[in-house]
């Protein structure tokens, strides 16, 4: 049941924004629905409609709050005014969407952005979120509260033309966001976070249904499904981190590979070309190889060469270094690190590729001090640990 109402949760909520719009009361009104639900639906049973129960639900709490607020400020008068004329109107194929770029709104920062997207789209409490993010829930209900009330006023509709492919490349960065946070976590004690990594396929397959013809909207989901596929795989027992090269690939997850294949390839059919389409495809061939000396390096460092044209950056950087060493040799990858220092100077992961090229060069006292001194940077526990084990 908690299932069918984390699904049918933002669709209700899309229906009441759209009829009443304040977003903010809309989505109380919609989790005292929830938890009605919650409360009845195990001993009364199922309804046949379940979503128009929600809908009924939220929209009854949401009119009672708005004579509530009517009363107080006498204005009795109008309260008869407030019941909708005719019944609440089911949601539309583009509430989901509208939805979702409302949550990743311009206006909001980016962690707002994350937290309610997760809250109103992917219906998680804030204790959930809170838990997944690793920051206490006060934060999050703070950070939620205060971009409900950013975006109180804002219309519940697709934005304009000319502002429809900003917001929707806003909507897939928080969503790709979520997912990273979950496959490696930046801080603690756990590697993984599965429950984030999970509910961002989650939503990536619901944009994707709200938005077939996107190819990067597909290239994000391959990718995610193709990253994912390695999980099984990546830590040990203990929770140690597994790099690649060590992984045994017969615990990759088949379905996830053939899928996320079949979905790069069909989006690189399209244009234009975006980068989730180019990450997917380099993750599609790791994922192929039967091993990482079987790896197609060649074709991988091509790819980086697009995608740093594409979406440069400093991750993106690191990794075309790696690739280029493998396809080069170490040497040469050490030698465009020393020329790209400046600009990643200070992040830990900088320390970890010299520590790996230098180790592949045979330069062991170079290679230990490097990994020590990725390990004191880093925030992650299983990756600290990692480093160290490296380094001895």
């Amino acid at each position: 049941m908690n299932e069918l109402l984390r699904e049918l949760a933002p669709q209700v909520l899309g229906a009441l924004v759209r009829r009443y719009g304040d977003f903010d009361a809309c989505e109380d009104a919609v989790q005292e629905a929830l938890l009605a639900a919650a409360v009845q639906w195990p001993e009364e049973g199922l309804p046949d409609h379940p979503k128009g129960w929600l809908i009924t639900v939220a929209s009854r709490r949401r009119i009672e709050a708005l004579r509530s607020e009517s009363a107080r400020r006498r204005r009795e008068e109008n309260a008869a005014a407030l019941e909708p004329p005719e019944p609440l109107q089911a949601p539309s194929a583009d509430d989901g969407l509208t939805l979702l770029m409302l949550c990743c709104h311009p206006e909001l920062t980016t962690t707002s952005q994350v937290a309610l997207t997760l809250r109103a789209v992917g219906g998680l409490t804030t204790a959930e979120i809170g838990r997944a993010l690793l920051v206490p829930e006060s934060t999050v209900a703070q950070r939620i509260s205060r971009a409900k009330q950013r975006i109180k006023n804002a219309a519940f509709v697709l934005p304009p033309e000319g502002e429809y492919g900003e917001r929707l490349a806003a909507v897939r960065h928080v969503l790709y966001l979520i997912f990273n946070e979950g496959h490696t976590a930046s801080s603690g004690e756990h590697l993984q976070r599965v429950e984030l990594s999970g509910e961002a396929i989650r939503l990536t397959r619901q944009l994707r249904a709200l938005v077939p013809g996107d190819t990067e909207v597909a290239g994000l989901l391959a990718l995610m499904l193709l990253t994912d596929a390695r999980r099984p795989a990546r830590d040990g027992r203990d929770g140690e981190l597994i790099p690649l090269a060590e992984q045994d690939r017969t615990l990759w997850r088949a379905d996830h590979i053939a899928e996320g294949v079949a979905l790069v390839t069909e989006a690189l059919t399209g244009a234009p070309i975006g980068p989730y389409q180019v990450q997917a495809a380099i993750a599609a061939l790791h994922d192929e190889a039967p091993s990482t000396g079987a790896t197609d390096w060649p074709q991988i460092l091509t790819l980086y060469d697009l995608l740093a044209t594409l979406a440069p950056g400093p991750m993106v950087t690191l990794n075309r270094i790696v690739a280029l060493a493998m396809v080069h040799g170490p040497r040469a990858g050490l030698e465009r690190l020393a020329e790209v220092e400046a600009e990643l100077s200070g992040h830990h992961r900088l320390h970890a590729v010299r520590a790996h090229l230098l180790d592949l060069a045979g330069e062991r006292e170079a290679a230990r001090e490097e990994y020590r001194l990725a390990a004191r940077r880093t925030l992650s526990l299983p990756e600290r640990r990692y480093l160290e084990s490296r380094a001895r």
